[in-house]
């Protein structure tokens, strides 16, 4: 994988600017570097090779060297799309997918070749024959880009991550104060505009000109469901002839392949799909715990010698995960509350230690419904039953109460799902947010705000395409790739995700909803396409995700003391109503209610803030 960096600007700069701009992200790319400087246009490229590893170098030019274009991912029917343009007459100087899409773009344009790539890709292409800049983020937004406009001096700034904007000599660092209120809702920032003034993240599936200082931002993907009556045999064997379609496809490169496993379905479905060399996995030692689900290394050790892999575990320390949540906020660019991205960290570092790339799981909940939200038990179903608006008054009536037998089923069926779901994290209410924070901090941008233009997309479809589709737009974009993304790159590390192919949802938006949840088991149909693969015990098994035991720990006295000691710090206060979260930490270590999650939420955002702030983005 690879990061770039560049800038358009009427201001000259030394070359020494460009050349820090990439060292913050050499992560991204630590086999080489590359650079192209021109009249306005500086552009810098840090190099994980896989494909053409001796020719592949970027930035690549075009034959007349007037088209330039950096690349971060990985296209998987370059050849194809490579053999159409010799065709057409195109000669290549190298064998990579980078130049296809420079090729590709001059010959068809720029909605042109989006409209025919296969793959995770964010770019940039800068055309001197218009004097104009473009760039393109993936159809699911797999790979990050991340923008700044100075329209008042006609400077555009452009990277994989933010971080490499702090050495740019011209650039404001400001908070933006926007960010932090709803931050405390989701767990990560829903915004377009980051943590950052001015910074924005191109969303998935659209690209941008930048020509005679305007920015115009365009989509050239959209997410929609195209329901298919077929039998449930036929859904079965759609999916599995899809996920190994894709996992073949996937195979590009010259290096030893990986795969991230758990003991559940997804990750159980790509190893014994692919076959890799080698699997990954790591878990939290459960000593003096009760869920064994801490760890599930056991799990993956299992199916990887029914397969005859090579598993490689580790098991994490208290004081390792509490050192990671540093680097994990470091890595992030903006503050993530992911309590996962800690064992992901850790785990994207002892794959790092023995290959280049790794399959994960990661989508198929989201393609093929997966989580706990999504369906329904026995209890619920009989109480859906009910006239909805007896089930709204009976809601109205209880809200308030305390906590009673049976309350989770009336809250989530006595009110729409727009009205109530924000996606798979939610960490408090926009109420409690603004009672937490100081006042220019508050704002009244509220979760529904925010989710209702998804929801106003599919306003006449079932509940669970609601589901799916707020899921696909907000949570997997935001959380889920980000994490994935940025800390398999923290260790240099390419990370590939089959079940989110442009090929796999095409069957994905097809398949009914009573194929996806079933008589109360998420992802039924894909759990069945599977059992073609793994052992029915894994096929079967609950989702349970990284299960990190931070509401434990934080019980001990040492790391009580440590969170409270920084909660006391004298910038706290600028943020947040001191004895408030002190308050909440108060009641957790005693026990009197679980505020583990609304802690690490305050915690990583204050964690990060010094690093960005109060220490000038300097690496932890």
């Amino acid at each position: 994988m690879c990061g770039f960096v560049g800038f358009y600007s009427n201001k000259k700069y030394d070359k020494s600017v460009i050349e820090n701009m990439s060292q913050k992200i050499e992560h991204r790319g630590p086999d080489s570097a590359g650079y192209f400087l021109d009249e306005n246009v500086n552009i810098g490229f840090r190099r994980l090779s896989f494909v053409d590893v001796k020719g592949g170098e970027q930035p690549i030019s075009n034959a007349s060297d007037d088209i330039v274009i950096v690349f971060n991912g990985e296209i998987y029917n370059y050849l194809d799309l490579r053999k159409d343009l010799i065709a057409k007459g195109y000669k290549f100087k190298t064998l990579t997918d980078t130049e296809v899409i420079l090729i590709g773009y001059q010959e068809y344009g720029i909605e042109g070749i989006l409209s025919k790539l296969r793959g995770m890709f964010a770019f940039t292409i800068y055309d001197k024959r218009d004097n104009k800049i473009i760039g393109a983020r993936d159809h699911f937004g797999i790979k990050p880009y991340y923008y700044c406009d100075y329209s008042e001096n006609s400077t555009l700034l452009f990277s994989s991550e933010i971080k490499a904007f702090l050495s740019f000599p011209d650039f404001k660092k400001q908070l933006n104060e926007k960010a932090l209120k709803n931050y405390l809702v989701f767990q990560y920032n829903p915004l377009e505009e980051t943590f950052f003034k001015n910074v924005k993240k191109l969303k998935a599936g659209h690209y941008f000109i930048y020509e005679n200082g305007n920015l115009e931002i365009n989509r050239f993907f959209k997410p929609e469901f195209d329901y298919v009556d077929e039998s449930e045999s036929e859904v079965i064997k759609r999916i599995d002839d899809a996920v190994q379609e894709s996992v073949a496809a996937h195979k590009t490169g010259e290096f030893e392949i990986g795969s991230f496993l758990s003991g559940g379905v997804d990750s159980s479905y790509i190893v014994a799909s692919t076959v890799p060399n080698k699997t990954f996995s790591v878990g939290f030692d459960t000593k003096g715990l009760s869920n064994p689900d801490f760890n599930e290394t056991n799990l993956a050790k299992k199916l990887s010698d029914i397969l005859n892999i090579e598993n490689f575990s580790k098991i994490i320390s208290k004081e390792e995960f509490f050192d990671g949540i540093n680097k994990v906020q470091y890595f992030s660019d903006e503050p993530h509350a992911n309590l996962s991205s800690v064992p992901l960290y850790f785990l994207s570092k002892l794959a790092s230690e023995h290959v280049k790339v790794v399959y994960s799981g990661e989508g198929a909940d989201e393609l093929f419904g997966g989580y706990y939200e999504y369906y329904d038990n026995l209890l619920s179903r009989i109480y859906k039953k009910l006239p909805f608006s007896l089930r709204r008054y009976i809601y109205e009536k209880t809200k308030d109460k305390p906590h009673f037998k049976g309350q989770y089923i009336v809250n989530k069926h006595g009110r729409k799902v727009e009205d109530r779901f924000i996606g798979q994290a939610f960490i408090m209410d926009d109420d409690t947010a603004n009672s937490l924070l100081k006042g220019k901090y508050k704002n009244d941008i509220k979760a529904a705000d925010l989710t209702k233009k998804y929801f106003d997309d599919v306003k006449d479809m079932d509940d669970l395409t609601k589901y799916l589709y707020l899921d696909m737009n907000m949570w997997l974009v935001e959380d889920i790739l980000l994490k994935a993304d940025k800390m398999t790159m923290a260790n240099s590390l390419e990370l590939r995700v089959p079940f989110l192919d442009i090929k796999m949802w095409d069957v994905a938006r097809s398949i009914l909803p009573k194929y996806k949840v079933k008589r109360g088991k998420t992802k039924y149909a894909f759990r069945k396409a599977s059992m073609t693969k793994i052992p029915e015990e894994c096929s079967k098994r609950k989702k349970v995700g990284f299960v990190v035991p931070f509401s434990n720990w934080i019980k001990e006295e040492k790391y009580y003391n440590s969170i409270k000691s920084l909660f006391n710090e004298s910038f706290v206060s600028e943020f947040f109503e001191k004895d408030l979260i002190l308050d909440l930490l108060e009641k957790h270590y005693k026990g009197v209610s679980n505020e583990g999650r609304k802690i690490y939420t305050i915690y990583t955002f204050l964690l990060w803030y010094k690093i960005y702030f109060l220490n000038d983005g300097l690496e932890v």
